[in-house]
C-alpha cells in the first residue's frame, strides 16, 4: 500500500491538464472554482477507477469502436475547452479586468464541476492508465482482486483531493498577483495550448 501511495502521489503531482485547468478556474472562480474543478476531476477519475476495478475498462479498451467513440468525444471536448481558454486570453489582453471584476464575472459554479468531470471522464487514456497502473500493485488473489483494486482507487482519489486541495490554497494565497491581467492571460494561454496538445495526442493515439 505504501509503495502504491508514493507512486500515485508522484503521478498526481506531475504537471498536466488537471493542474492547468484547476489553476485557471481557481483564478477565475476563486477558491470555490478551484475546489469544484478538483471535485469534478476526481469524480471523472473515479468513473474510470471503478470501471477498471470491475473490469469494464478492459472491455472498453478491447472494443475498437467503443474506444474510438470515447476518444472522439474526449478530443472534441478538450479542443472546445482549449478554444474557449485561448479566446478568453485574447479578451484579457484587449480589455484587462481587475481581480475583483474577474471574480464577479466568474461563470456559474456548476460549470467548474462539469469541466473537471468531463475532462477526465471523456478521456480514454485515463481508463488505460488505471487498467495498466492498478494491476501492478494487486496481490494476485482472485477472490480479493476487485476489493483490493477498489481500495487502491479510493486511496488514489484521496491523494488527488489532498494534493490539489493544498495546491488550490496556495493559488488562492497568490490570487491577487496571479489575477493580474497579463498573468491571467498567460495562464489561460498556456492552459489552452496544453489542453489542445492533449487533445491532439488523444486524437492521434492508436486504439487499444
Amino acid at each position: 500500500m505504501t509503495t502504491f501511495a508514493l507512486a500515485a502521489l508522484v503521478l498526481i503531482m506531475m504537471p498536466g491538464p488537471d493542474q492547468a485547468l484547476i489553476t485557471r478556474n481557481a483564478l477565475v472562480g476563486g477558491r470555490s472554482g478551484g475546489l469544484l474543478t478538483m471535485v469534478g476531476g476526481v469524480l471523472g477519475l473515479t468513473v474510470h477507477a471503478a470501471a477498471a476495478a470491475v473490469g469494464l475498462s478492459a472491455l472498453l479498451l478491447a472494443s475498437a469502436t467503443a474506444f474510438t467513440v470515447l476518444k472522439i468525444a474526449g478530443t472534441a471536448y478538450l479542443l472546445w475547452l482549449a478554444v474557449q481558454l485561448l479566446r478568453s486570453a485574447a479578451r484579457s489582453r484587449r480589455s484587462p479586468e481587475t481581480a475583483d471584476e474577474l471574480l464577479a464575472a466568474a461563470p456559474r459554479r456548476w460549470a467548474h464541476l462539469r469541466q473537471g468531470f468531463l475532462s477526465n471522464a471523456l478521456n480514454p487514456k485515463v481508463a488505460l492508465f488505471f487498467v495498466t497502473f492498478l494491476p501492478q500493485f494487486l496481490s494476485g488473489g482472485a477472490g480479493s482482486a476487485r476489493a483490493e483494486a477498489l481500495l487502491f482507487s479510493a486511496v488514489f482519489a484521496l491523494l488527488y483531493l489532498a494534493w490539489f486541495g493544498l495546491y488550490i490554497l496556495a493559488v488562492d494565497r497568490l490570487g491577487r498577483w496571479l489575477r493580474r491581467p497579463a498573468v491571467k492571460a498567460r495562464i489561460e494561454q498556456v492552459t489552452g495550448v496544453l489542453l489542445a496538445g492533449v487533445a491532439i495526442r488523444l486524437a492521434t493515439a492508436a486504439n487499444h
